[in-house]
């Protein structure tokens, strides 16, 4: 266990080392700052948004950011490898190649997970700064009363979306050693899944509902809501088993592609 956690230490340190990803943290944490001037200067003497508000509308700009920097990481991790030729080097340690790949996938996590805590402290605290507090959450729900609940749940459901799309941009690297190819196909998984949700759901069957675009949007049952499917009824944990299949069929190819390929071409 130690060594695979010095595993885990070692893919952290390749992630940190690179001014790539310093330059990422910088976005994460300017632009909910910027966001919360923008609505501090708009809203001028008149009071028109709490504090939760705002950080709730940056954040809806945020996490899409936070979901496509982590789409990179997760594409770099093992295509990069291939891409500047140390998978070779790698492979020679006394490591299994589950346990090389579980490492990558576990750091990638890691990488959206701290990224996400900073977007959320920074997007709290710049609100706050600029509106003041708020203990009231009729902005964000009208079925809930602490607005803590609410962006925590928010966050949460937010980072469940982003744990798909970063595996199947994990997958595509693995299956396809190519960073460019796993980063363009998961940032159009992130940008047309409404669109494509939308397409699915005039289909009107039933197994439109196992589809993995349609649950892509969690929000949809906060305040509520009775699911992502408009002419289907569902429940949020419905919709998480459903995309959980989809996270254990990607991480099976990615494992299947990765521990049977032959490195030595």
């Amino acid at each position: 266990m130690v060594d695979f956690w010095s595993l885990i230490l070692n893919e952290n340190m390749k992630i940190y080392r690179r001014v790539a990803t310093w330059i990422m943290l910088g976005f994460v944490v300017i632009m909910p700052l910027a966001m919360s001037v923008l609505f501090y200067f708009a809203a001028g003497d008149q009071d028109l948004a709490s504090n939760w508000w705002v950080m709730k509308t940056a954040s809806q700009i945020l996490f899409p950011l936070i979901t496509i920097f982590t789409a990179v990481k997760a594409s770099e991790s093992v295509a990069g490898e291939f891409t500047w030729g140390t998978i070779k080097l790698l492979l020679i340690r006394p490591w299994s190649r589950s346990s090389i790949l579980l490492s990558k996938y576990i750091s990638t996590i890691l990488f959206a997970l701290f990224f996400t805590i900073i977007g959320f402290v920074v997007s709290l605290l710049a609100s706050m700064a600029l509106f003041g507090y708020s203990n009231s959450a009729t902005d964000l729900s009208q079925t809930m009363n602490s607005p803590w609940t609410y962006m925590l749940e928010f966050y949460g459901l937010q980072f469940v979306s982003l744990i798909v799309i970063v595996t199947f941009g994990f997958m595509m690297s693995s299956a396809f050693r190519s960073s460019g190819l796993a980063i363009g196909l998961s940032i159009f998984l992130l940008l047309s899944g409404n669109l494509l949700a939308a397409l699915f759901a005039l289909a009107d069957k039933a197994w439109v509902k196992y589809v993995m675009f349609l649950h892509l949007d969690l929000t949809s049952y906060l305040n509520g809501g009775t699911g992502p499917i408009p002419n289907q009824e569902t429940t949020l944990g419905f919709s998480i088993a459903v995309l959980a299949v989809y996270v254990i069929i990607f991480n099976i190819v990615s494992w299947s592609v990765f521990v049977k390929r032959d490195v030595a071409a």
